[in-house]
């Protein structure tokens, strides 16, 4: 695949001399402001870029690097504008889908087998685990695949849905689905204003609310120490300051979110979005009662497919609770704003 670029294409001033990777590389990575969104592997040429379990990185950049300048084009962190708070929306409201079972009222499963019933979309990018919960991305292309596995509920670490979405723009035929944590968001959105394909081709971006995500190794390690086998997990949640892994043997492993601090990564902590103020939808279970999902209606895409399952009764309703949401924003905000205030 080739993502090309419209046809006058001023880039932005190199602040180092070296290629537009070295200088991503510097003035993002290695600086730790780099959120691992992974949109610079997206649009990179050469597929030189890297993500996975591991920082950012592009091996021996300096011989393969062309030198094009996309990826700091779509990098959302090259020249950082911090957006926070509950951002624009047309309705803010609690939902559970009556049709799939899921954590915390099933969602985002039920908006995007509503939007293939719709046919805006042909597909969608779904993060599923292996049985040690480490991400893999599936693409599921009929309501059908979401009735059962394990591509609902929360996974606490980084997956590779910008490097796959590359392959899948090219595979939707009406549209795709996109699912990702805010700062995942703003690099579709960066990527949408570059790549014609991109902007075309992903119609639903639904954004998962998110206060830090994690190296997989790093968590992994973390919850042996605390006496976790992650093959024995069916579930884990953050929850009114408790990081909870649920065991299939029904006991659950329940510790403050304060301990898991020493591995947030850099990047995480120079973040102060916690709705994904530039999603066409917003999900998570803060401002909502047990079973059901806080869902944030942010632009008339939105809107139909909430409209649709409302009109088929997928959904049960009821009110969320906006003030709970903008408190946990705010918390983001308040918790991150000196790191913001030092870059």
């Amino acid at each position: 695949m080739k993502a090309t670029f419209s046809n006058v294409v001023e880039l932005p001033e190199k602040p180092i001399d070296v290629k537009y990777f070295g200088n991503l590389k510097e003035k993002v990575i290695d600086s730790g402001l780099c959120s691992h969104c992974a949109t610079c592997t997206t649009i990179c040429p050469v597929y030189g870029i890297t993500a996975g379990d591991k920082p950012i990185d592009f091996p021996n950049w300096e011989e393969e690097c062309i030198d094009c300048g996309s990826c700091v084009r779509v990098c959302p962190r090259w020249d950082y504008k911090p957006l926070s708070g509950l951002g624009d929306y047309i309705e803010i409201l609690a939902a559970k889908s009556k049709r799939y079972k899921g954590q915390d009222g099933a969602m985002v499963t039920e908006i995007i087998a509503s939007a293939l019933e719709m046919e805006l979309i042909d597909a969608s990018l779904f993060v599923d685990r292996t049985e040690d919960w480490q991400t893999k991305v599936v693409t599921i292309r009929k309501p059908k695949q979401l009735e059962k596995g394990t591509a609902s509920g929360t996974k606490y670490s980084f997956a590779d849905v910008m490097p796959e979405m590359r392959r899948a723009v090219f595979r939707a035929k009406k549209g795709l689905g996109f699912i990702g944590t805010p700062c995942m968001v703003s690099g579709l959105r960066k990527i949408q204003k570059e790549v014609a394909s991109f902007r075309e081709k992903v119609n639903l971006a639904i954004a998962l609310f998110c206060t830090e995500n994690f190296y997989y190794h790093q968590l992994k390690e973390f919850l042996e120490k605390k006496g976790v086998d992650l093959t024995k997990a069916v579930k884990t949640d953050i929850t009114k300051g408790k990081f909870i892994v649920s065991l299939e043997n029904g006991e659950e492993v329940k510790f403050p979110v304060k301990e898991l601090e020493e591995i947030v990564p850099s990047g995480c902590k120079h973040c102060i979005d916690f709705t994904g103020v530039e999603s066409d939808i917003s999900v998570g279970s803060v401002g909502s009662e047990d079973g059901f999902s806080t869902v944030i209606v942010r632009t008339e895409v939105g809107k139909r497919i909430i409209d649709f399952i409302r009109e088929k009764g997928y959904a049960e309703f009821s009110e969320a609770d906006v003030s709970v949401v903008e408190k946990l924003a705010n918390f983001k905000i308040k918790k991150n704003k000196k790191n913001l205030e030092n870059l």
